[in-house]
């Protein structure tokens, strides 16, 4: 009895249809597997939470902080007079001495402020300084003989003037040389400046002269 053999070396029909089958099968699972990653069934583009934080601004409106208003006191007529509203001027009747020319010294104060006001304008008060360079060669309460209060009333806009000046006799002061004679100050065009300070208000310049 002969049979029919398939050829060695020859694959059966049968046998590479079921590989072609198996094959097949494969590329269907990996496309199915590839679809089902990029589609992603049972989620939505509305369940997605978003990883950042809100940033969005909050609509409550916010008060803004209370307002304060300043508690300064205004002046009035009679008051004590303020820095601000006092302006101190030095005064000398020369701007130059010729040798044996005493200097004749001033103050004139005047009320820059709106309102009337007092200070206390006496000699007690006045300390005249006379400096050349940073050396102070003459001040005037080194000395000074029966000294007096006088409060005065500073009408706004109205300088008033010292009425008798003080003479310097051009020499050096101190408190213990108000006896007997004192050190004559150099001269032959040396320059000096004169400051002065009226209740505790000084000028706001010095005055400068020179003496031959």
């Amino acid at each position: 009895m002969s049979t029919n053999r398939t050829p060695t070396g020859r694959v059966s029909p049968a046998v590479y249809r079921r590989r072609r089958l198996v094959v097949l099968l494969g590329l269907v699972a990996v496309i199915v597997a590839v679809v089902l990653i990029i589609v992603r069934p049972g989620a939505s583009q509305g369940d997605e939470k978003d990883a950042s934080p809100s940033t969005s601004p909050s609509t409550e409106a916010t008060e803004p902080p209370p307002t304060t208003i300043p508690t300064e006191s205004v002046a009035a007529d009679g008051d004590a007079c303020k820095e601000s509203q006092v302006l101190v001027e030095a005064v000398t009747d020369k701007t130059e001495y010729a040798a044996g020319e005493q200097p004749n010294l001033s103050v004139t104060i005047t009320n820059t402020g709106k309102n009337a006001c007092v200070l206390n304008a006496g000699t007690n008060a006045q300390v005249f300084t006379i400096k050349s360079g940073d050396e102070v060669y003459w001040t005037s309460t080194d000395c000074q003989v029966d000294p007096v209060d006088a409060e005065v009333s500073l009408t706004p806009g109205t300088p008033i003037s010292s009425s008798v000046p003080i003479i310097w006799d051009r020499t050096r002061s101190s408190v213990d040389t108000c006896e007997g004679a004192r050190e004559a100050v150099p001269a032959g065009g040396a320059s000096y400046h004169l400051s002065v300070a009226v209740d505790g208000f000084e000028s706001a310049e010095s005055k400068q002269f020179l003496l031959y």
